[in-house]
């Protein structure tokens, strides 16, 4: 992870394996992933369970029950925002049984998340989730607004 700044994460990658007992260690990493940002206890559980969510959904529905296959992160922050992509490489597929729970997550995922993109095709699914964040804070103390610089000494 880069990080050279106090709340400011410049991109992850992580690939982990499509399988349901994965889950609870992206969570883990996640919440890693996300401690230098400025975030509150309440935002950073909004971000981890959109996240679940994508990811719980590319396990889920990507992959036959015959298939091994990958759920990928990408997090990335740009000034005020945190962006993060959830990939699979395998084709939507219907739930196997008939559902009695789910089907919520899409809806879910909107509550949580700023905005929400969803594409698929022929390579897979990507879910591109974005959430406001507080900006980085500089190393530097900066002026009130309004004000000059003040000058450096001179030693």
């Amino acid at each position: 992870m880069e990080q050279d700044v106090p709340g400011h994460v410049e991109f992850v990658h992580r690939s982990w394996p499509a399988d349901p007992e994965q889950l609870v260690l992206i969570r883990r990493e996640l919440g890693g992933w996300l401690a230098p940002l400025a975030l509150t206890e309440e935002e950073i559980a909004d971000v981890v369970l959109a996240v679940d969510e994508a990811a719980a959904n590319a396990v889920r529905h990507a992959y036959g029950s015959n298939e091994s296959g990958a759920v990928e992160l990408t997090l990335w922050t740009e000034p005020g925002t945190l962006s993060i992509e959830v990939v699979d490489h395998g084709h939507w597929r219907p739930p196997a049984e008939e559902r009695t729970q789910g089907g919520h997550g899409i809806p879910l995922m909107s509550m949580m998340s700023e905005s929400v993109l969803i594409h698929f095709d022929g390579r897979g699914s990507r879910v591109l989730l974005r959430h406001r964040i507080p900006p980085a804070e500089s190393s530097a103390p900066q002026p009130p607004h309004g004000q000059p610089p003040e000058p450096e000494a001179s030693t």
